[in-house]
C-alpha cells in the first residue's frame, strides 16, 4: 500500500512535470529528433559524404520567461535552418549574452586565436552582432541577436584566454516592470 501511494504520486510527478505546458515543447520528441538527426550525421559520414572535423552541440538555460532556451554551435549543417555551404567551414562559438538595465554583455568562446584576427560587426538596424575569425588555422563564425538596441560607440570589446567579452551601453535603459511592494 505505501509502493502504491508513492508509485501515483510519482506518476502523478512525471505527467505534471513532462507535460507540454510545463516546457512549452514536448522534451521527449525534441531528444528522439536530436537522435534521428545525429543517427543521420553519423550514416552520412560512415559512407564518406561528409568530411570532418566537425562540432556540434547545444547548451540549454531557462529564460527569463520561465521557458527552457536551446542554443546550438558548432560547424555543421543545423537542424532549425539551412546552413551556408560558404559557411561550412567554420565553428559557430558558444556565445552568451546578458542584459542589465544599461548594459548588453557578450562573451563567446573562441579559443587559439590572436585578438587581432577577430572581426566584430554590429548591424545596429537589424541589431545584430557579428563575430567572425578567418585564419588558416581556426573559423569562427556566429550573428548574435541582440535583445535591446544600443548604442554603437559604447562598446567595449576584451579577449583573454580565448574568452571574448563585448559591452554596449543601451540605447535606452530598460524600463522596469512591476510594483514595488512595501513589505509589514
Amino acid at each position: 500500500m505505501v509502493w502504491k501511494r508513492r508509485r501515483d504520486r510519482d506518476d502523478e510527478w512525471d505527467r505534471d512535470f513532462f507535460n507540454d505546458d510545463f516546457f512549452g515543447f514536448d522534451i521527449e520528441r525534441e531528444i528522439r529528433r536530436m537522435e534521428e538527426w545525429m543517427n543521420r550525421i553519423m550514416r552520412d559520414f560512415g559512407r564518406g559524404e561528409i568530411k570532418g572535423p566537425y562540432v556540434y552541440g547545444f547548451s540549454m538555460r531557462i529564460g527569463p520567461d520561465g521557458k527552457p532556451q536551446i542554443q546550438e554551435f558548432g560547424n555543421v549543417p543545423r537542424r532549425f535552418g539551412i546552413k551556408e555551404e560558404s559557411m561550412e567551414d567554420y565553428r559557430e562559438p558558444i556565445v552568451d549574452v546578458m542584459e542589465d538595465d544599461k548594459t548588453v554583455s557578450i562573451t563567446a568562446e573562441i579559443p587559439g586565436v590572436n585578438k587581432d584576427d577577430i572581426e566584430l560587426d554590429l548591424n545596429d538596424e537589424d541589431n545584430v552582432l557579428t563575430i567572425k575569425v578567418d585564419t588558416p588555422e581556426r573559423k569562427y563564425y556566429k550573428e548574435v541577436e541582440l535583445p535591446a538596441k544600443v548604442k554603437p560607440d559604447s562598446a567595449k570589446a576584451t579577449y583573454k584566454n580565448g574568452i571574448l567579452d563585448v559591452v554596449f551601453e543601451r540605447a535606452e535603459p530598460r524600463k522596469k516592470k512591476g510594483k514595488k511592494i512595501k513589505v509589514r
